[in-house]
């Protein structure tokens, strides 16, 4: 297993064509001195994400990147599950934006259809699931994170992506879209997993 300090000089990639997503991943890679290089810079195409699960998706995308580049590859498979609509959007969070990826109307989505229930909860919670790849016949692992909040209507804040303008974390009264990027990575979801990566790569060193 590689530690912490191994990987300091490496290139991921990570295997994903969203931006926002990309950057927030080399952001916090980038302490480990870690260069994240995205799939479409290499040239890959995005594979079916026919999984029923987070894990199941990251495990796929993952593996499809390191096949192809024979290089270390992380994939996250990530969405925001809403209490009263039975976890959607889940796994379909991105196919909710539309093949052109407009969260505007994904967020939309939401608030509408909780309006279609009286006195719908708006608790609801990001997923993620990070998995990483390894070219060295390693098996592939899966890191989890979650953050709980609350949803709010209409978004505010332009400095996340996805679904950030409508989730507001517990504990604070701003949503992601309004954080700092240094405030998000604090206590997102995405960050609570790479934390488990991290403690894992430290215990093997």
């Amino acid at each position: 297993m590689a530690s912490a300090s191994t990987l300091s000089g490496t290139t991921l990639v990570v295997a994903s064509h969203n931006v926002g997503k990309v950057r927030e991943i080399g952001d916090l890679l980038a302490p480990l001195g870690v260069r994240a290089i995205s799939a479409k810079e290499k040239g890959l195409a995005e594979p079916e994400e026919s999984g029923s699960t987070f894990d199941i998706n990251a495990r796929l995308k993952a593996d499809a990147a390191r096949d192809a580049t024979n290089m270390m590859t992380i994939a996250d498979d990530s969405g925001l599950e809403v209490e009263a609509l039975s976890g959607a959007p889940g796994i379909y969070s991105a196919r909710w934006a539309g093949a052109s990826r407009d969260f505007g109307e994904a967020m939309a989505r939401v608030e509408r259809e909780l309006g279609a229930i009286p006195g719908a909860s708006r608790r609801a919670r990001f997923v993620c699931a990070l998995a990483v790849a390894y070219p060295d016949g390693r098996p592939t692992e899966v890191f989890a994170g979650t953050v709980d909040g609350t949803l709010t209507f209409p978004g505010r804040g332009t400095k996340g992506f996805g679904y950030d303008p409508i989730f507001v974390p517990d504990g604070h009264d701003i949503t992601f879209g309004e954080m700092e990027p240094e405030a998000k990575h604090a206590i997102s979801h995405r960050a609570r997993a790479f934390a488990k990566l991290l403690a894992q790569f430290r215990e093997q060193r």
